[in-house]
């Protein structure tokens, strides 16, 4: 295990050593006290703790490593997320995993408005509730949301899938519920024992595109 303490080291110097690291490679970082722009860019499966708060942008680029933030996050958690893994303990901003392509970001507390928009294929998984305009332009992957959810969910969603399992303020436009069959259960099976989360896939709902933006309609004109 490296331990590095942000007392000492710089962010440049942290972020240099862990791009450096090869697969297997463990990390702690300490002393963040909300510190921006922390472990990004990692291109090899290292596992990388951190202990305590994050600023904006944490996780970002990540591809292969497993990051555990022992904390809450600023915004821009897992931005453009590639694969790989990032869990936060506390709670997390705004636009967390904003256009992330892969990988799973479990966030155990709650998350703030814009959580994964404009995702391209990343699952996340909140543990808590969500605010207004999450999943916003959508594209793919999975959003599962074991709490409550804000305004105008799933607003000009693509072909993402979301699962509630408490209440949906409102839906954005072009955004329905739609039929839980057993392959979503089996999904969202797999990504609640993937994030440790202990809830019945039961006790969820799904939502998705009506698909009806996918094509100009000057009858619908009032709904773009």
């Amino acid at each position: 295990m490296t331990e590095i303490n942000l007392e000492k080291s710089t962010i440049r110097e942290l972020n240099e050593a862990l791009q450096a690291g090869s697969s297997g490679d463990k990390f702690s970082v300490n002393n963040t006290v909300g510190k921006h722009a922390l472990s990004v860019g990692l291109t090899t499966n290292v596992d990388v703790e951190i202990n305590g708060h994050v600023g904006y942008y944490c996780a970002g680029m990540n591809q292969q490593a497993n990051i555990i933030i022992n904390g809450n996050a600023g915004p821009g958690l897992a931005e453009n997320m590639m694969s790989g893994q990032v869990r936060v303990t506390g709670n997390a901003s705004q636009y967390a995993a904003a256009t992330a392509h892969g990988g799973l970001l479990v966030i155990e507390g709650d998350s703030s408005s814009r959580c994964g928009i404009s995702m391209k294929g990343v699952n996340i998984v909140v543990g808590g509730n969500i605010g207004h305009m999450s999943a916003f332009m959508a594209q793919s992957g999975c959003l599962v949301v074991c709490g409550d959810a804000g305004d105008a969910l799933g607003d000009s969603i693509y072909e993402a899938k979301i699962y509630v399992r408490g209440k949906v303020k409102s839906l954005g436009t072009d955004c329905i519920e739609k039929e839980m069959r057993d392959e979503h259960k089996k999904e969202l099976q797999q990504l609640l024992s993937q994030s440790k989360m202990s809830h019945g896939v039961e006790e969820f709902r799904r939502y998705g595109s009506a698909r009806k933006l996918y094509n100009f309609d000057i009858d619908q004109v009032d709904d773009y």
